[in-house]
């Protein structure tokens, strides 16, 4: 006798439905979550440092403009003419320039007290200008920014809008672009040769000046230029032997360099000048390549060329030796 057994199908495993967090986990990791978005960003805050204080309105009563003495040139610094009319002294702690056209360099300190006042200088530096390869940019917007306190106030940061365009900021744009311009076209070195000459009745330094096209990117090899007129500093004349001016010469088209024969010879003779020397042996020259708008540059020689320039005015002007 047989005996036979059905097997009955095992019923299908239940889904398993997902049961909701509990309660104090989820918590726990949204608590996790918060620390770490708040670690994150107070170490983001310390690694950018301290915001800078909200910039406020000039005080009742004072104003500022710009202004440049020859001595500053050199030394690319700005005299910050500050006028006070209120009876109320105002602490200067910090100044500095702000504008697009110029690199933007930390706050200057100048520790001054003013009282009332038509004017009083501050000297602060100011950056270089932001030139374009090709071209001179019209001035932008400026302003003086400066950290100070009015009275027994607490210290403030205030702006100074300045008119707009600023005659001296346009002028050191022009000048500074202009000057990048033609030095990527042109090199003008002075030569090392110089002898004493005497020339109608007044003595003189010869030599040369040359001149050479650079190499670069630019088709300038074809453009003609011209030397137009070469200026003269506190100290020094530049003249072309050869009496010539406006242009004083011209390098063709085509021609790499020249040697242009030149007379040096002292502008003035006071001991007061030559104790005040910054810009001594800095040349202005003017030239144009290619038919363009007559550009400075600014050219100096080497430091052997500037002693024999030295000892040879104070001798020709009966000073005694520096």
């Amino acid at each position: 006798m047989h005996t036979v057994r059905h097997t009955l199908p095992r019923p299908a495993p239940r889904a398993r439905t997902a049961r909701p967090a509990a309660p104090a986990a989820a918590a726990a990791r949204l608590l996790r979550a918060m620390l770490t978005g708040a670690l994150a960003a107070a170490a983001a805050s310390a690694c950018a440092g301290p915001a800078e204080p909200a910039e406020e309105a000039p005080p009742p009563g004072l104003s500022v403009s710009l202004a440049q003495w020859r001595a500053d040139e050199a030394d690319r610094r700005l005299e910050v003419a500050v006028r006070n009319d209120s009876a109320t002294p105002v602490h200067f702690a910090r100044v500095r320039l702000v504008t697009a056209s110029f690199r933007t360099l930390p706050p200057h300190p100048v520790g001054t007290t003013l009282g009332r006042t038509p004017r009083t200088d501050l000297r602060i530096p100011y950056g270089e200008a932001v030139c374009p390869p090709d071209r001179i940019p019209p001035v932008r917007p400026a302003a003086i920014v400066a950290d100070l306190r009015v009275g027994d106030g607490p210290e403030r940061r205030v702006r100074f809008p300045l008119p707009h365009p600023e005659p001296l900021l346009a002028r050191l744009v022009r000048e500074e672009c202009g000057a990048r311009l033609l030095n990527r076209r042109i090199e003008v070195a002075f030569g090392d040769s110089w002898s004493r000459v005497r020339i109608g009745g007044r003595d003189a330094l010869r030599g040369v000046l040359r001149i050479a096209r650079r190499s670069g990117d630019q088709p300038i090899a074809d453009e003609p230029i011209e030397i137009v007129e070469l200026g003269e500093n506190t100290h020094f004349t530049l003249r072309a032997a050869t009496g010539r001016s406006r242009p004083v010469a011209v390098l063709p088209a085509g021609t790499p360099r020249l040697a242009l024969p030149v007379l040096v010879r002292p502008a003035r003779c006071d001991p007061h000048a030559f104790a005040e020397a910054k810009k001594a042996h800095l040349f202005p020259i003017r030239a144009a390549a290619g038919g363009g708008d007559p550009l400075w540059l600014v050219a100096s020689p080497p430091p052997r060329v500037r002693t024999l320039f030295t000892e040879f005015a104070r001798r020709a002007c009966g000073l005694p030796e520096g």
